[in-house]
């Protein structure tokens, strides 16, 4: 036992794992009584274990097993960990204990399985479960099966999800083995007494027999609802709480309330969905329109079997459902109507919810069939019109039924009340509001007094229906007219009705319990109430528990959520009051002077019209008396006004008798009941006296009495109309005025706002100024409630008046309207009962906007404006469009039909021209405006295809359709959009703009949500998915979306749902979701008031944590408990904060310890972008100041307080230091894990820090400053870019610290900016430090002038702003400093400047004193360092810079950049002098392959420019300012990096400084030459070009003329444009990119510099002209053909009408007509014809026959006759057909030409027999035949071979030529030998010169001769390399070699070479690239064919010669270089590989 005793000694967790079973079980059992010992849950023992319990339960000794199993299961059961082993776990019993032998091994297990579910892990459980129903093993098999059915039994269907067992189960009943067999019967037995029939159809394909055994073991089953026996932990308290009222005897009927709930699987869910659309038969619209009723029935019948399936595929159903919807309303064959009725009812119920866009198509329809009498046919339409009311709201398609209500059909009306009596079944009380109900109240109150009885039986079933759901309360309103035997049988039927969801709803609207209910719908919003029918009708019950388990007493009947208590109260008691109006015939004046006499004194009546003015007052006095003391009851109101009446009434003239009257008008109306018939017969003489200046008080005050009794929107109505029907301008406004007041005190509900509106534009219109103010006044009041949508009805006023009433409106903005205070107090009596107030306010907003008068356009939109808006010509489509966007601006508001447009815009959303889709949005966004909340009906079918939209790739589309979707969601709020499935198959598809956009949207919108549909789950996978997207874009979005679609479906449903994820997706999307609930966000309170009441009972329905899912809330509601994190993390925004502590107690104690866990930084999306706005837009004040002031520190606690944990917020704004030492210490610990955090903070963060630099402790500066450091490390790393605003508030006050005393502290601040430049541009950090110059410390000036020392010699010249010698300046006035320190400084940063720049600096700094000049010359000469050597050290400083960019960069980003300092010191060390350096500047390399690979932004420094020595030209005048600042790293981040880099160098091309734009052209030229790279410049081709010519036109009027600049350099300009410009257009692709505009302008570029007599003057001009000709030839061969005749007819028709056009310009352009007319064959077809043709008309337009035949020149008419000719004789008579685009094409001169011309060609077809000559070479002559020139030909080469004639035919052919420009001589050169050929080209050009002298232009060729016979082109870097013709490797000898013969040649001296700088590669003269073969030739002018043989002839001769590859340069100064740079090509081409 020796080796016993070994490992008795080891601790119990080493036992556990030992290899000797013995000591195992020792373990195990040693674990087992500590596991039974530890009492706490969160003891740290248990983690002790956390690893082992998968080794416990898979012990390969089975005895050993059985212990473990046993340790297992307690320890699952007690400790908090548990949870993290389910996975391993479970799957190790799953395969190693499922399998054993022994039961108790087995009953163990399943033991297990059971306890993890019950510790909330029943997901993992049941996942690892499934996966062993694959297994090979039977036993594992029927265990896991059991396990399967035990859970279910036990925790019921709500905590097992039957989904997926249900998918496996057909499987399992095909298993071979019987144990298998059986216990799938029993879970199938088990799973049907939880769902009972939903099981069915999953089932119905298995075998028969097991079938009817299973149908027989149903029938067993007991009937009632199942329960749970067993609770997860977080119900356990239910579960007592049940046994408690079980054992009290109480029946169990709480609990029930849950059980309810249950059935929750429907067994459409468990079905697969059919795709059918693909399955309609290929003929089926065909046939469907067939004449023949049998064909339709065919087509109809094919798809009544596909829609028989019970599931459906979602998919774009409309073009089924319009033919449907057209046999069913068109059809005569009631056979196929009832058919179709099938179909339709087929696919309602296959697609449910997704059907619900079609709905309202199809219901109008329907509804109007049933005016078909045949009951199979009204079956059939009853039976699709109900599946379709499934899909949809009541809510949706109200509009259509209450539109069919009218139908003067009795049996329309009778099937259209049944059917909404049907409808209302399915409705509760919360998805039938008020707003909803009154409406269709209103409707079948008509129907209930019908003559039909059959119409009145069904309008009373509606009703009855109504008050069952509702209950009396709600309908009794809007029945109060209705006489006591209607109401009886409406009672009588409710009675009958029977609800879908039970008689819940009815109950509890008969009972008072209903309040609550009320609350509920009032505080949690619509919460999935309509989608989720079957968990709406429960609601009532677990509301009713709620108040029994708070402590909150009494529930508050949602009052919180009103807003305005007191005036919601207000407007409910007018409701009230409107149902028991008080209605009174008119008496006559006998009856009213009886019942007056009966209540008034005798003396009274008599004295009523005395002609004595006092006994008429005495009379009033005692009328007063009588009524102020006279009962409400028995007052006769009616009577008394007419007695008041009574002459001389209202005529009155003595003023006291009149006020009295008007007082006693007001009594009576207060204290009697006043009915709107007294009202009439006194307003009008009310009226009349408001305007008087004693009686008018007294009127309004009779007024307003009288509106308080009879409703102001009536009483209003009346005045408005009296008064506007009299002319008293003084009575007008005064009526006006009170009408504001009185809207103020009563409220703006129920007035009539169409009335008002022509009312007071009659009053804007008065002559009468004080008119027009009180109308405007009243504006401003109405404005207050109606809100802007009041201006559109003004905006036809004059602008004056306009201006007014904005003034006005602007007065208003801000306001909110103010609480009602009359019309409430005197009708409180009138019963209505508070407790309704939940859902009041909702209507009164809603009256205001249905207030506005709709105008109905769908007649407007007829079938040809709809074809319109579809036509193919996009002209016709935009005009559609223009008339709808007339349309709707007219009519203003329009209602919500507006017939087939929907289907049309739908379509132009994709069409093809984005601009017809931007004009698109427009009209939607007008739509939403137009129609208001109405656009609610259109969201699926237009609203949905909008955010399709957000997919466009063109940026400015997608921000119209956000800005449209964000108008309509402004009108129908978020829950139309989030319903259904539609938002997620957006989601689902995989466009990065569209994820991008999309979730973005949903970022934004659902924050602001209190509750949402449950779809929104079904966003969720997709949501995963862009989390792991390829593009960083869509995954940041979908991270910033997290915590909103947590806050919305809680924790619990996101992780859940992370289960079909791939397990590494799933680790990744977990970790995420566990960061995204710490950022959670709570939802948004109700009201303000609501969150600062602690709430009763309705409570914990809004603030339910968010983790329990709305169906739970009776759960969350008894135990606030789940998930303490939640609760902190809803806690950590101050705003619930209060309402949090109130709510829940017992999270209080929690949050003290525990506070600090949280993250510190709360990621707030867009709040850094909103505090940027405020402060530009000056809300807040801007960080300046010199010491803080306390309201910049107040200011910036505030905006902390949003984003800054609490506690930390507490520390950092401490009055203590310490505090402030803590919280930084916090800051740098969470620095790593935050990142995104403490970036979304940055601006507080630094804001925080410069009030640090103000405290005089030195211990927090100093932690303060390393925490600086290590923040700009990793703003660095992330690749971070300062913002402005962020580096304005905080740079300067860094600055500051740079000047103390303490050495440490500098040398931190000189780091910190070091580091700083890595994240902000030096250039913009110069500025500040230039500013800290100027301080008075000294030690500041210093340092400061030393680090931009450091700066220049880091970044060069160019950081110096505004400009390098201002800068200069500025640092030299400091070499005459007081201070040492300072004066060394400013010379050191000076002399740093000339080592890099050499003596130019002098020039720059200006004049200084002869003794700061002597220091400076001094200083100079002590630091020795000579200029050329300063760029090779400057270059190898760099890399680091660069380097340390990309330091925490993967390997691959690394490689380029390493590779590009070696280059780069390679490259300077080659040459002596800067400029030759055969690299291109680090900032200026193109590098394509680093951009691309550097995912982030590219460091982009400051570009430094190459300093030439251009001594004599820097004349301080002469600086050019620098147009371009160097790009701030902040790039666009829309686009990719590529783009904005090339954006940055083309704009460069432009500049005005030669060499920038040499440098920048170089790098494009690179790129162009790299096939793999060209097509980064795709799109930017236009651009570039516009750049280049721009430099042309620079270069002509600018550098041309500058005598100081050298000549050279602008020829070198030339060469770089030329030579990148042949590049380009060699690449045919980007060539064809160039539009017409474009190119015109370059030709004119092109052709004026051909002319540029000043260039032919310099040596190498000659060559420069001979590029452009070449790049002339390639510009009209390569560019999109169409675009470029366009160009050069418009530029030569620009030629033509310019007076200083020169001669020579045109006929160039008509040469490259000419040559354009001669590819004119091959071209034909690429062409577009109809824009060439209409640039013709113009041109004809322009230049009639007339006016060109007085040009001196006949060419212009000679080429246009020719084009047309070439085209006619190319296209023939179809060319009439191209005239599409010219407007009145009969007035045209073209038109008539082309027809002469059609005709002449007819009448001489004869004439076609001259062919073209071979490939595209136009006819030589017409006359000549081809024989005869042949023989010519021969003849001249026979002359030229003999000695003697040589001269005389080398003259014959050259003048032979000269006539036929086109002649082909190829055939006769053809067969001669090469030097035969090259002779003949060298005779010719001598010839050429002689006769043409200087002449530029040959008539034959459009190009130049030489000068010299024997220069050659120069060596050129084309794109294609010339291979070598016998391949051999060239040595660089031979390069030299050559190179010294060409320099001989030209005259240059071969002695000088060494000092001649090697031009660079693209510096080199652009000359022919290699001519591919003859026919090619054929093509192009003869000198270019001289030229090119040339060429071949050097490749032919000397073989072993060969031009470089595009990126080498031929010629070079040294060997050394040449090997060099071949080194460095095999190089490059090894990485490459």
């Amino acid at each position: 036992m020796g080796d016993d005793s070994e490992w008795m000694k080891l601790p119990v967790d080493q036992k556990c794992e030992h290899k000797l079973w013995k000591a195992r079980l020792s373990g195990y059992e040693e674990a087992l009584k500590i596991f039974q010992k530890i009492k706490d849950e969160k003891s740290p023992e248990w983690s002790k274990f956390l690893g082992l319990i998968k080794k416990f339960v898979t012990d390969s000794n089975a005895v050993v097993q059985l212990k473990g199993l046993e340790a297992a299961l307690v320890y699952v059961e007690n400790a908090h960990v548990a949870g993290k082993t389910t996975g391993e776990v479970v799957s190790g019993v799953v395969s190693k204990v499922f399998n054993q032998p022994k039961a108790k091994a087995k009953e163990l297990g399943i033991e297990i399985c059971l306890m993890y579910i019950e510790i909330e892990k029943a997901e993992a459980v049941q996942e690892e479960l499934l996966k062993g129903l694959d297994n090979k093993n039977p036993k594992i098999v029927v265990a896991c099966i059991e396990t399967l059915r035990k859970a279910l039994s036990e925790f019921g269907s709500k905590i097992i999800l039957l989904k997926p067992i249900i998918k496996v189960l057909p499987k399992l009943f095909e298993s071979r083995e019987k144990a298998v067999r059986d216990e799938a019967k029993l879970i199938a037995v088990e799973i049907y007494r939880w769902i009972r029939d939903a099981l069915r159809p999953p089932l119905q394909n298995i075998n028969s027999v097991q079938l009817k055994e299973l149908e027989e073991e149903w029938v067993k089953l007991p009937t009632g609802t199942p329960k749970p026996s067993r609770f997860l932990r977080s119900q356990q308290e239910l579960e007592a709480k049940l046994e408690q009222q079980q054992s009290a005897g109480g029946d169990a009927e709480g609990g029930g309330d849950d059980g309810d709930e249950v059935p929750q699987i429907d067994a459409y869910e468990l079905l697969e969905a059919v795709e059918i659309l693909s399955k309609l038969p290929k003929d089926f619209y065909d046939k469907i329109e067939a004449k023949k009723w049998q064909e339709r029935k065919e087509a109809l019948e094919a798809v009544e079997v596909l829609v028989k399936n019970p599931k459906l595929e979602a998919g774009d159903y409309a073009d089924l459902v319009k033919a449907l919807k057209k046999v069913v309303g068109k059809d005569t064959n009631v056979m196929l109507v009832a058919l179709a009725a099938k179909c339709l009812t087929g696919l309602a119920v296959g697609l449910r919810k997704k059907f619900g866009q079609y709905a309202g198509h199809v219901v109008p329809t329907i509804l109007e069939k049933f005016k078909e009498k045949k009951p199979q046919v009204v079956q059939a339409l009853q039976e699709a019109i109900d599946a379709i009311f499934l899909t949809t709201t009541l809510q949706n398609i109200s509009e259509d039924v209450l539109a069919v209500m009218d139908n003067k059909n009795p049996t329309i009306k009778q099937q259209t009340s049944l059917f909404i009596a049907r409808s209302f079944r399915h409705c509760t009380a919360s998805t039938l509001p008020k707003s909803l109900l009154k409406p269709f109240c209103a409707a079948l109150l008509k129907h209930i007094n019908d003559s039909a009885p059959e119409v009145r039986d069904a309008a009373f079933e509606a009703l009855g229906t109504a008050l069952k759901v509702v209950g009396e309360k709600a309908v009794n309103p809007f029945l109060a007219d209705v006489d006591k035997l209607k109401l009886d049988k409406i009672k009588e039927c409710s009675e009958k009705v029977e609800l879908v969801h039970g008689k819940k709803a009815g109950l509890a609207a008969d009972k008072k319990d209903f309040k609550p209910a009320a609350g509920r719908t009032a505080t949690s919003g619509a919460a999935g109430d309509k989608d989720t029918k079957d968990i709406s009708a429960p609601k009532p019950g677990p509301l009713k528990k709620a108040p029994a388990t708070k402590a909150g007493g009494p529930p508050k009947k949602g009052k919180p959520a009103a807003p305005g208590g007191a005036g919601s109260t207000g407007t409910k008691n007018k409701k009230g009051l409107e149902t028991k109006e008080i209605v009174e015939p008119e008496l006559s004046v006998e009856v009213c002077e009886e019942k007056a006499s009966a209540v008034l004194p005798a003396t009274c009546i008599q004295l009523l019209d005395s002609s004595n003015w006092k006994e008429r007052l005495a009379c009033m006095e005692e009328f007063q008396k009588a009524v102020e003391l006279m009962d409400r009851t028995e007052m006769p109101c009616q009577a008394l006004v007419r007695m008041l009446a009574k002459k001389p009434g209202w005529k009155e003239t003595n003023f006291q008798v009149m006020q009295m009257k008007l007082h006693i008008v007001a009594l009576i109306a207060q204290k009697g009941n006043f009915s709107k018939t007294s009202a009439q017969i006194v307003l009008d003489g009310l009226v009349d006296k408001i305007g008087d200046v004693k009686c008018g008080n007294n009127a309004k005050e009779a007024m307003t009495a009288i509106a308080e009794a009879c409703m102001l929107p009536w009483t209003a109505e009346q005045v408005m109309s009296m008064a506007f029907s009299q002319k008293n301008p003084k009575n007008q406004s005064e009526t006006l005025n009170w009408l504001s007041n009185a809207i103020k005190e009563f409220g703006f509900s129920g007035l009539n706002v169409k009335a008002f509106i022509s009312n007071v534009k009659t009053a804007l219109a008065a002559t009468n100024p004080a008119v027009r103010t009180s109308a405007i006044t009243l504006l401003g009041v109405m404005y207050l409630y109606v809100g802007p949508s009041l201006r559109m009805f003004f905006e036809d006023e004059k602008p004056a008046l306009l201006s007014q009433i904005d003034a006005e409106f602007e007065k208003m903005q801000g306001q909110s309207p103010p609480a009602p205070t009359r019309g409430i107090s005197k009708h409180s009596i009138s019963g209505t009962d508070e407790g309704e107030d939940g859902d009041e306010p909702d209507e009164v907003g809603t009256d205001v906007v249905d207030l506005l008068p709709r105008t109905e356009i769908s007649d407007k939109i007829t079938s040809e404006l709809v074809s319109k808006i579809g036509d193919k010509n996009w002209k016709i489509r935009k005009e559609g469009l223009d008339e709808v966007a007339a349309i709707i601006n007219e009519a203003k508001f329009i209602q919500p039909n507006i017939g087939e447009l929907p289907t049309a815009l739908k379509g132009r959303l994709n069409d093809s021209n984005k601009i017809l889709v931007q004009q698109t949005l427009n009209i939607l966004q007008q739509l939403a405006v137009a129609m208001g909340p109405n656009i609610k009906q259109h969201v699926k079918n237009l609203g949905i295809p909008i955010i399709t939209v957000l997919g466009d790739s063109k940026n400015n589309v997608r921000a119209a359709a956000l800005a449209t979707v964000n108008a309509w969601a402004e009108q129908t709020g978020m829950k139309e959009w989030l319903e259904g499935e539609d938002l997620s198959e957006e989601l689902k598809k995989e466009n990065p703009f569209l994820r991008q956009e999309l979730l973005g949207w949903l970022a934004e919108k659902l924050p602001t949500l209190r509750s949402t549909p449950t779809d929104l789950i079904l966003c969720v996978p997709h949501l995963y998915s862009c989390l792991e997207d390829r593009n960083g874009d869509v995954r940041k979005k979908a991270q910033d979306a997290l915590p909103f679609f947590m806050m919305h479906l809680g924790y619990e449903k996101m992780a859940k749902a992370t289960g079909k994820l791939k397990p590494t997706s799933k680790d990744q999307v977990l970790a995420m979701l566990e960061k995204a609930k710490a950022n959670m966000p709570a939802k948004p309170a109700a009201s303000a008031k609501g969150t600062s009441k602690p709430m009763g009972g309705s409570a914990p329905a809004k603030f339910q944590p968010a983790s329990a899912p709305v169906e739970d809330s009776v759960s969350s509601t008894v135990e606030t408990k789940p998930d303490p994190k939640k609760a902190k993390a809803l806690g950590v925004s101050s705003k619930t904060k209060s309402a949090q502590g109130k709510k829940v107690p017992s999270k209080t104690s929690l949050k003290e310890d525990e506070d600090k866990s949280g993250p510190i930084f709360i990621v707030v999306p867009n709040g850094k972008e909103q505090r940027m706005k405020d402060e530009k837009g000056l809300k807040v004040l801007k960080w300046n100041f010199t010491t803080p002031r306390d309201e910049y520190i107040e200011q910036l606690k505030t905006q902390m307080s949003s984003c800054v944990a609490k506690w930390l917020q507490d520390e950092m704004f401490h009055s203590d230091f310490q505090h402030h030492n803590k919280a930084l210490a916090v800051m740098v610990d969470h620095l790593e894990s935050e990142k995104e955090g403490v970036i979304g903070c940055l601006d507080l963060i630094l804001k925080w820090l410069t009030l640090r630099f103000f405290d005089t402790n030195t211990s927090v500066l100093m932690k303060a400053l390393e925490y600086l450091k290590l923040l700009f490390t990793l703003l660095s790393e992330e690749e971070y870019h300062l913002t402005e605003n962020e580096a304005s508030s905080f740079i300067p006050y860094l600055i500051l610290k740079v000047g103390e005393p303490k050495d440490v502290i500098r040398k931190d601040v000189r780091a910190i900016l070091n580091r700083m430049c890595l994240v902000y541009p030096a250039s913009k950090m110069f500025p500040f430090i230039m500013e800290g110059t100027k301080s008075k410390n000294s030690k500041q000036r210093a340092e400061c002038l030393e680090e931009l020392g450091c700066l220049v010699e880091s970044y060069g010249m160019n950081v110096c702003q505004p400009t390098p010698g201002k800068a200069l300046k500025e640092i030299a006035i400091h070499i005459g400093d007081r201070d040492n320190a300072v004066r060394n400084a400013a010379l050191n940063t000076i002399v740093t400047v000339y080592n890099v720049h050499g003596d130019q600096v002098f020039k720059l700094i200006g004049t200084l004193s002869e003794k700061d000049m002597s220091m400076l010359e001094e200083r100079i000469k002590r630091s020795a360092k000579r200029p050329s050597a300063a760029p090779v050290k400057q270059m190898e400083e760099k890399p680091p810079r660069t380097q340390s960019v990309n330091s925490n960069a993967n390997m691959l980003r690394k490689g380029p950049a390493e590779d590009m300092s070696s280059k780069l010191n390679q490259a300077r060390s080659m040459s002596g002098h800067p400029e030759a350096a055969q690299m291109v500047r680090r900032e200026f390399q193109l590098d394509l392959d680093e951009i691309e690979n550097d995912n982030g932004t590219v460091r982009c420094e400051m570009p430094e420019l190459v300093q030439h020595k251009l001594d004599d030209i820097f004349e301080p005048v002469l600086i050019p300012e620098p147009k371009i600042r160097a790009v701030s790293p902040h790039f666009d981040d829309m686009h990719s990096n590529t783009a904005s880099t090339i954006n940055f160098i083309i704009s460069q091309v432009a500049s005005g400084d030669i060499n920038t734009s040499i440098q920048a052209l170089t790098q494009i030229d690179e790129v162009l030459r790299q096939e793999d790279k060209a097509e980064a410049m795709s799109g930017h081709i236009d651009q570039f070009l516009i750049a280049t010519f721009m430099q042309l036109r620079l270069i002509y009027n600018t550098h041309m003329a500058d005598e100081k600049l050298e000549k050279d350099e602008i020829i070198k300009l030339y060469s770089c444009i030329i030579g990148n410009m042949i590049s380009l257009f060699q690449i045919e692709s980007l060539a064809r990119e160039a539009s017409t505009g474009v190119l015109k302008d370059l030709m004119h570029g092109l052709i004026t510099l051909m002319l540029d007599s000043r260039i032919e003057d310099l040596e190498e001009g000659q060559q420069v002209i001979r590029s452009v000709n070449l790049l002339v030839v390639k510009v009209l061969e390569k560019s999109d053909q169409t675009n470029i005749l366009s160009a050069l007819l418009v530029l030569l028709q620009d030629s033509l009408l310019a007076t200083a056009s020169s001669p020579k310009f045109s006929e160039l352009v008509m040469k490259c007509l000419w040559r354009m007319v001669r590819l004119l064959p091959d071209t034909i077809n690429s062409i577009n014809l109809d824009r060439i043709l209409l640039d013709i008309h113009i041109f004809m337009k322009v230049f009639p026959k007339e006016k060109l035949k007085q040009c001196k020149s006949e060419f212009p008419i000679r080429t246009l006759k020719t084009l047309l000719h070439t085209l006619c004789k190319l296209k023939g008579p179809k060319i009439l057909d191209h005239l599409t685009m010219i407007d009145n094409k009969n007035e045209s001169e073209l038109e008539a030409h082309l027809c002469r011309m059609m005709k002449h060609s007819m009448d001489q077809t004869g004439s076609k027999s001259e062919k073209e000559t071979e490939k595209g070479a136009s006819r030589i002559d017409e006359k000549s035949s081809k024989a005869k020139v042949n023989d010519f030909l021969a003849e001249i080469f026979k002359k030229i071979g003999s000695k003697e004639n040589t001269k005389e035919g080398l003259a014959e052919l050259y003048e032979y030529k000269k006539k036929y420009s086109d002649a082909d001589i190829e055939p006769f050169l053809k067969n001669s030998s090469q030097f035969f050929q090259s002779y003949v080209e060298r005779g010719l050009r001598v010839i050429e010169m002689e006769r043409e002298g200087k002449g530029r232009l040959p008539a034959s060729a459009g190009i130049s001769p030489q000068t010299e016979v024997t220069c050659m082109p120069a060596p050129t870097s084309t794109v294609s390399s010339i291979g070598n013709t016998n391949g051999e490797e060239v040595g660089p000898s031979v390069y030299l070699e050559r190179l010294k013969i060409l320099r001989q040649r030209c005259g240059l001296d071969n002695t000088k070479q060494d000092e001649r700088p090697p031009l660079t590669s693209l510096l080199s003269k652009p000359a022919v690239p290699p001519v591919a073969s003859s026919t090619d030739m054929l093509h192009s002018k003869l000198s270019q064919l001289r030229e090119s043989r040339e060429q071949h002839q050097h490749s032919d001769l000397d073989s072993n010669q060969t031009h470089s590859s595009g990126t080498m340069t031929t010629s070079s100064s040294s060997t050394a270089n040449i090997d060099d740079l071949k080194k460095r090509l095999e190089r490059i081409k090894s990485s490459r590989k």
